[in-house]
């Protein structure tokens, strides 16, 4: 309840969270403005994007872990939006706890607005950004927070 408190105190300018459902576990954050030096501000510019549309959706154990976070829409690519949408999972955690303003906002503004005919309109899915995002923590466990040889596939 403190963090919902805390991001409706920035509503009126850049970002606004609706509860999925009412739950507290769930929500969907629109972000009206990303940084106005990223590619992504000037994609969402010229392909009249009025937001990205975020879910988070937070574990039982919260504040301890952090949430579950994806890009709904529209679709990005490139960056560390990963497929179905995950956000790299590295930048919303730190050894002292999980960050969700920075973490998230350095995600999205690596990324772009895919424009590809066909693709660009295929929704992301949740099933596909949890499996992307199990997959990528088993490598970072196994090999640590850094790229593994190309041998290892």
């Amino acid at each position: 309840m403190k963090e919902l408190q805390d991001i409706a105190r920035l509503s009126d300018r850049f970002i606004s969270v609706e509860l999925v459902d009412e739950s507290l576990f769930d929500w969907n954050v629109k972000l009206h403005q990303v940084d106005k030096d990223s590619v992504l501000w000037q994609d969402m510019k010229e392909t009249n994007t009025e937001y990205i549309l975020l879910n988070l959706t937070f574990p039982d154990n919260f504040p301890f872990s952090p949430p579950f976070m994806r890009v709904l829409s529209p679709r990005l690519e490139n960056g560390y939006v990963l497929d179905g949408g995950a956000l790299f999972p590295k930048l919303n955690t730190s050894p002292r706890g999980w960050i969700l303003k920075q973490g998230f906002l350095f995600c999205l503004v690596q990324g772009r607005i895919c424009r590809k005919a066909g693709k660009s309109k295929k929704s992301f899915s949740r099933k596909e950004a949890e499996a992307t995002f199990k997959s990528l923590v088993k490598t970072h466990e196994k090999y640590g927070w850094v790229t593994p040889p190309v041998s290892d596939g």
